[in-house]
């Protein structure tokens, strides 16, 4: 078919992207642009929603139908998108104060119901666009404009959020592992139901250095712990540690050879064993990264229509009959 033929380059608006050089975010756009060409959808089959921050210029680089809405606010704009034409594939792109911090009730609820949306969260751990105040998911001790002493906030864990909430799909990747990450980005496109991917990426005015151990050769293997199901939660340069499990309590053991029966082998459709592995964080253990949960349940469009259907032809609830009924009223 002539759609399966699209390319990444055909999912480029051609605008100039006004990202700062060496931003996480071009890598993440580059992704997400092979992504949507893969799917085998025409253009206008795309949905994709922002709110305000550096990430949320996205929606002019893609060529899709857009929309650049307020702080955050992208969830709930993306929800009336969803519910009006359920058939388009639905990208919300937004960052971790946008998202986390003035968007948080629409997110919580976008993930609650379950509605069929693609969130793509860009977490650099600061206020960028705005230029540099601490954000919801800022690390203790970081000096931002806004903690000038060293921030004394406890953070959030995107992914634990997520999955803490019941989230159907839920994943991290990060910017620079290409590979990883749009493999992560292919399964959320084709999962049913709320999709949350955390995207660790660098900003390089204000985080530059934030995640540099995870992308260092020579340690990044002792410093991530990629998730696959049905595998052992092993990390190292030498895959020599692995996780243990206690009392749900984790633990680090080193071994030489196979993995010892000890060693976890994880399971993406375990809630606890999600919400304990999302919760990993160093120095004390390895970042996980990959599919932390994934799960089948009814998506909110998914019930939607079929109670529409199941009620049938009425006009008893719509909007002029509820108006003239006797529950209205009129101030006068």
């Amino acid at each position: 078919m002539e759609n399966a033929k699209l390319t990444a380059k055909d999912f480029s608006s051609n605008l100039p992207v006004k990202w700062c050089p060496g931003c996480g975010n071009f890598a993440i756009l580059n992704m997400m642009q092979k992504v949507m060409a893969g799917m085998g959808l025409p253009h206008e089959k795309y949905a994709v929603i922002s709110g305000i921050g550096c990430s949320s210029r996205f929606p002019y680089y893609v060529s899709t139908y857009g929309f650049h809405s307020i702080h955050g606010r992208a969830a709930a704009v993306a929800t009336g998108v969803k519910l009006a034409n359920p058939e388009l594939a639905v990208w919300v792109v937004t960052g971790d104060g946008d998202g986390l911090s003035i968007g948080g009730n629409h997110m919580l609820h976008a993930i609650r119901r379950n509605i069929g949306l693609k969130i793509v969260l860009f977490n650099n751990r600061i206020y960028a666009l705005t230029k540099g105040q601490a954000s919801p998911t800022t690390q203790p001790g970081t000096k931002t404009k806004t903690t000038p002493l060293g921030s004394i906030d406890y953070p959030f864990n995107p992914a634990s959020f997520a999955v803490g909430l019941g989230c159907t799909f839920v994943a991290r990747g990060l910017d620079n592992d290409i590979a990883g990450t749009t493999a992560i980005l292919e399964r959320a496109a084709r999962h049913e139901g709320t999709a949350f991917v955390e995207i660790l990426q660098k900003c390089v005015p204000f985080s530059d250095k934030e995640f540099e151990p995870l992308k260092d050769q020579a340690l990044r293997d002792d410093m991530l712990l990629r998730v696959e199901h049905g595998k052992p939660l092993v990390f190292g340069k030498d895959r020599n540690r692995g996780i243990v499990i206690k009392d749900m309590k984790p633990e680090i053991v080193s071994f030489s050879g196979k993995a010892p029966p000890e060693v976890a082998v994880y399971d993406e459709t375990n809630p606890g064993l999600a919400y304990l592995v999302s919760s990993l964080t160093q120095p004390e253990f390895p970042v996980p990264m990959g599919v932390l949960r994934a799960v089948r349940r009814p998506s909110y469009e998914e019930l939607y229509y079929d109670h529409v259907k199941a009620v049938g032809d009425t006009k008893e609830h719509e909007l002029e009959t509820l108006l003239a009924g006797p529950d209205a009223w009129e101030m006068k």
